[in-house]
């Protein structure tokens, strides 16, 4: 990737810049003009945009409400930044990024950290105004963006790990503490089976949506909208390996990895919350 591959899709994200100047807030229509343009450009890699037949971003990212004028906060993008390679773009000349990264406790994390810092320091054209924070485990203070500042948190896939950590709580009081008053909470996770009761360490993965939003209204928010955007009803959630036996992960190798591939990947919940005004 170089300056010059990315020119079209800079241009469109200036455009989008000088339209906000004119008017109080980006429109709706010219928000999807600019993740067409994002979601085709050349920082995403063949094996990123194959996902997005199952993780719907412009889908998810347009019924969270983002527009490329807000102050968005990021949690845990991890190594890649599946994400952050749209967010940034999208963001970078109206908005403001933060990247709430794991803390730096473990070599793993260590390095999980500092190869996302390494995707970021490579193409400054695209990624030099995201600022990294940290989410870490109480008792730090997790400032992930100056209080009450962000106009948006999101988190993709990351609430059965705080649960794992049983923390989960604290993650998202951190969240309610960054947001305005009327600020958006947007959460997508691995759904699990309503009828069977919720692991309180989602050992398997996955957690069931009236158990997330019970405990994320318990923080404080207010849920708004629900949306069936990332809904597998292939996802049968029974697997011995838990969520990570179906693609990309492929726990279990080569053993029915057909089978798995046929499935594709979670069965998701897709849920807004308000931080009340």
């Amino acid at each position: 990737m170089n300056v010059a591959s990315l020119r079209p899709l800079l241009a469109v994200l200036m455009v989008v810049g000088f339209c906000s100047c004119a008017s109080q807030h980006v429109g709706e229509h010219q928000t999807a003009a600019a993740l067409d343009s994002v979601l085709a450009g050349s920082q995403r890699s063949p094996e990123n945009r194959a996902r997005d037949v199952y993780r719907h971003p412009k889908e998810t990212l347009l019924f969270f409400g983002i527009r490329p004028d807000m102050r968005v906060v990021e949690i845990w993008p991890g190594a890649g930044g599946w994400y952050t390679e749209i967010l940034a773009p999208l963001l970078r000349e109206r908005g403001q990024l933060y990247a709430a990264q794991w803390d730096t406790g473990s070599d793993l994390r260590r390095d999980t950290v500092q190869q996302y810092k390494d995707k970021l320091g490579a193409h400054p054209e695209l990624y030099d105004r995201v600022t990294v924070t940290t989410l870490a485990s109480p008792p730090a203070v997790n400032e992930i963006a100056p209080p009450a500042s962000a106009d948006m948190v999101l988190t993709f896939r990351n609430m059965h790990n705080w649960m794992m950590l049983g923390w989960e709580r604290d993650a998202f009081a951190a969240m309610y503490a960054a947001l305005k008053p009327g600020g958006v909470l947007g959460v997508v996770d691995h759904r699990g089976n309503p009828t069977v009761p919720q692991d309180p360490k989602a050992g398997s993965g996955y957690v069931r949506q009236d158990y997330a939003i019970r405990m994320i209204e318990s923080v404080g928010f207010k849920l708004v909208g629900t949306s069936e955007i990332n809904a597998n009803p292939k996802d049968t959630k029974d697997y011995e390996k838990g969520v990570w036996t179906l693609p990309p992960t492929y726990r279990q190798g080569e053993v029915d990895r057909e089978r798995y591939r046929d499935i594709g990947e979670s069965d998701r919940f897709t849920l807004k919350f308000v931080k009340p005004k």
